[in-house]
């Protein structure tokens, strides 16, 4: 590869979300703070969506990252699953024994009470969903009806959502007009801004051992935030392309010409056709 050519450690842009590479845009930074605020009022619903490849489970990683001692998490990364499966992925992510639990009534008690025993030690249950649009609409009602679980003084749990737009359609059903209501904070993620990208190319190349992170020109970068759109996984998608490209040639740092090629060679791009006939 081109790591040594380039003086890096390790690759630059790589599509699996790392938490070390995190680039704090203001957007990013939007999102984590509407996710502690919410999640400090201690009720309701936290909804997060934004467009495939805009950051959501880097930053769900993130807000995880800085939970407190006395939060417990289950963490359901593909919650495409019917009621009953639901409520038994997320009691094992909290620790109950499922073995002898083999009614749903029984599962729901035991639950509970598992609920109200955290509760008397001070913890707070905090259920994150990744790729919620994903969930059927009932097992989005009993989401809801899990929520109703609470004291005389709070609730027992909160569910804070990460989706696609496609979650918002979802939402609009009927069926689920009373989950929407218990929406309390939402946040929709754009990608970068223009004026972001050249720091985001210049951040991720840091991190990954370039002394100073200069090897996209100006121009290279105003081409690849157009041809991306500024969803960064598509900038990163670009930007690695672009930089083997650039290594193929022995070049020292990436032109418009190799992000063109590299756009070429990219599905799933927006629709932008001057570039096409370049």
């Amino acid at each position: 590869m081109y790591l040594k050519h380039f003086g890096l450690r390790e690759l630059p842009f790589g599509i699996t979300p790392d938490t070390s590479f995190i680039y704090s845009a203001d957007a990013h930074q939007e999102a984590l703070n509407t996710l502690l605020v919410g999640l400090n009022t201690g009720e309701g619903f936290i909804k997060i969506t934004g467009e495939v490849g805009t950051g959501k489970t880097l930053l769900c990683r993130r807000f995880l990252a800085t939970l407190a001692d006395d939060q417990i998490v289950a963490y359901l990364p593909n919650p495409m699953l019917e009621p009953s499966v639901l409520l038994m992925a997320i009691a094992e992510e909290l620790g109950l024994q499922l073995k002898e639990l083999d009614h749903q009534f029984h599962l729901l008690k035991e639950f509970n009470q598992r609920l109200l025993d955290m509760a008397a030690q001070g913890k707070r249950v905090v259920i994150c969903i990744d790729e919620a649009q994903s969930m059927p609409l009932e097992s989005l009602e009993a989401l809801r009806l899990l929520s109703n679980l609470e004291t005389e003084k709070r609730k027992l749990l909160q569910v804070v959502m990460f989706g696609q737009p496609e979650l918002d359609v979802k939402l609009a059903d009927p069926a689920v007009r009373q989950l929407r209501q218990r929406i309390m904070f939402h946040y929709r993620m754009p990608g970068l801004r223009r004026e972001e990208a050249g720091h985001y190319l210049a951040h991720r190349l840091r991190v990954a051992g370039h002394q100073d992170g200069n090897l996209f020109p100006a121009s290279s970068t105003r081409l690849l935030f157009q041809l991306s759109s500024g969803t960064p996984r598509l900038v990163n998608i670009l930007a690695h392309k672009a930089l083997l490209l650039a290594y193929g040639e022995g070049k020292t740092r990436v032109s418009r010409s190799h992000v063109i090629l590299a756009g070429r060679d990219t599905e799933g791009l927006p629709s932008v056709h001057w570039w096409q006939r370049w």
